[in-house]
């Protein structure tokens, strides 16, 4: 069985590891050789706990059988990156259901910016009825960003540039503050007057900040002090 293809998959549990893997390679239990890499292990009141890590191997004979839509199928994520996803994915449905919220959980790849080069990993929660988890001004959200943040890089032993967002509200929050710029950028510019805006996270600053950094009748400049820090746009004289 030379050359077996195989695919290494983390979750809370072996079983819930087997099953995620076997639905990626579209293969039964009796197509896969199954290895149990790591039990996994519990965490203070669940939370934190090391996930169940096991590998599953392509028979040579179902690998042979499908050898043309492995040569045609899309690149795959690289498989640290395919188990920081996992983990991320696996640690915030395990933090949903220590919050009694029943939603669906999956992960992709998000785009990079000047700022992060490489793309961040998008954890995206869908559900009815999931205003609990985003709060006033995001806070909820953030804080279970926070908080993924911190398991996931504990997990794999080292910070994870990962976002996590519900039902697109942060594309949608993005949307706005890029058109919020534009129109207060107009209207320093119209009225010769900077405008300051609404106190807002790092994050947010930097959509105000990348929206407009090439528009050349209008700087930016962040102030004050945190949780009240702002983005102040000035009309540029120089113009």
């Amino acid at each position: 069985m030379d050359q077996q293809s195989n695919l290494e998959m983390i979750a809370p549990t072996v079983e819930k590891a087997v099953d995620k893997g076997l639905d990626q390679l579209g293969l039964s239990r009796d197509q896969v050789q199954i290895e149990i890499l790591d039990e996994g292990g519990s965490g203070l009141f669940g939370i934190g706990e090391r996930q169940a890590r096991v590998r599953l191997t392509v028979t040579a004979a179902t690998e042979q059988s499908t050898s043309d839509e492995v040569v045609q199928s899309s690149p795959e994520p690289s498989p640290d990156l395919e188990n920081t996803m996992a983990i991320a994915q696996a640690t915030v449905q395990e933090l949903l259901e220590h919050m009694s919220v029943f939603a669906s959980v999956s992960t992709r790849l998000g785009t990079g910016d000047d700022y992060d080069s490489s793309p961040p990993i998008v954890v995206d929660i869908a559900g009815n009825d999931l205003s609990i988890l985003i709060g006033r001004d995001a806070e909820t959200l953030n804080a279970l960003q926070l908080i993924t943040r911190t398991i996931v890089g504990k997990e794999i032993g080292h910070s994870a540039h990962l976002i996590v967002d519900v039902e697109g509200y942060r594309e949608r929050r993005e949307s706005n503050l890029r058109k919020l710029a534009q129109r207060m950028a107009s209207q320093a510019i119209t009225t010769g007057r900077r405008q300051s805006l609404e106190p807002m996270s790092p994050a947010e600053r930097r959509i105000i900040h990348i929206e407009l950094r090439e528009n050349s009748d209008v700087r930016t400049e962040s102030s004050g002090q945190d949780p009240k820090r702002k983005v102040v746009i000035f009309p540029n004289t120089n113009s």
